[in-house]
């Protein structure tokens, strides 16, 4: 059997697939707000109890935000900064006694749905995570690319495209540039954006759903997010041109981002409107599609 692990900002979730993928089991906790530490350890506690739960040792993939350095073996570029800097496929393996497999949480989406989610069959596939980051994941014919820098599919850390003059210089990313499509498009920011214009604290989901229920300023706040993660997406079909784009993350609950969206990229991709063929679609596996694809790291 093979256990997943979704390392995420604000929680760590574990499952259990058999040969078949089936799920056997599955643990979610929230993440320490500690130390490095701290999280490595809450990581293996996870393991251990999906393990007492199921009554064997399992293979451990790991899905973990930012990429492991092909020139140090240290994360690096990670939104939960206090991983970057570490070896943190080494200190599971020492902490487990075993190999630990890691790839970056937005490969592991991607792979997911690109396998047997909402974009089986197509060949070119781009993974998004919308959540306390923003990240991307590039499949191509079931396989993930990973680059010379490890660094594919971060789209986040690209300025958002066609800045409107009140979008300008935008604002400070953690990786310290400002304007990054990460500053404009995850969840805190939009929920400290429209705290800021309204004086009103809502989360992102409940902004959607304010705005269907009538409430002018959330609806005004989400056509604004809508156009600019048309923007930020434009980019991605214009350089990739993918048959799917699939959202993932906690934003991805937005289901009015799937009918406006591919209508506001309309004016921003390079091809005939009426022809761009581009799919944006809802994950088949919701926020478990990253877990099930570091689960998958290890073959049958």
């Amino acid at each position: 059997m093979r256990i997943g692990i979704d390392l995420g900002g604000t929680k760590i979730e574990g499952i259990v697939l058999d040969a078949d993928g089936s799920e056997k089991a599955r643990l979610r906790i929230d993440t320490p707000e500690g130390s490095y530490a701290a999280g490595v350890e809450a990581i293996a506690s996870v393991v251990h109890a999906l393990e007492k739960q199921v009554g064997t040792t399992c293979s451990i993939g790991v899905a973990h935000p930012g990429a492991i350095s092909p020139a140090t073996g240290l994360i690096k570029n990670a939104n939960s900064t206090r991983l970057n800097g570490h070896p943190l496929n080494k200190d599971l393996a020492r902490l487990l006694e075993r190999p630990v497999r890691l790839e970056n949480d937005a490969n592991c989406f991607a792979v997911s749905e690109a396998s047997d989610g909402a974009a089986a069959g197509c060949g070119i596939v781009f993974g998004v995570i919308l959540g306390t980051g923003v990240g991307g994941g590039v499949v191509i014919d079931g396989r993930p690319l990973t680059g010379a820098q490890a660094i594919t599919g971060e789209w986040g850390h690209t300025p958002l495209p066609q800045p409107r003059d009140d979008e300008r210089p935008g604002l400070r990313c953690y990786c310290g540039r400002l304007g990054c499509v990460e500053t404009w498009l995850s969840g805190p920011r939009l929920q400290e954006q429209f705290k800021r214009h309204t004086g009103r604290m809502l989360r992102a989901t409940e902004i959607a759903e304010a705005a269907a229920a009538g409430d002018k300023q959330a609806a005004e706040h989400l056509e604004l997010y809508c156009d600019r993660l048309a923007r930020a997406l434009s980019v991605v079909i214009n350089i990739l041109d993918p048959h799917a784009i699939v959202l993932g993350g906690g934003l991805s609950k937005m289901k009015p981002l799937y009918a406006r969206v591919p209508e506001l990229w309309k004016q921003y991709v390079f091809s005939e409107p009426e022809l761009i063929a581009t799919k944006l679609l809802p994950p088949t596996f919701g926020d478990s599609s990253g877990v099930r694809g570091a689960a998958w790291l290890w073959p049958k």
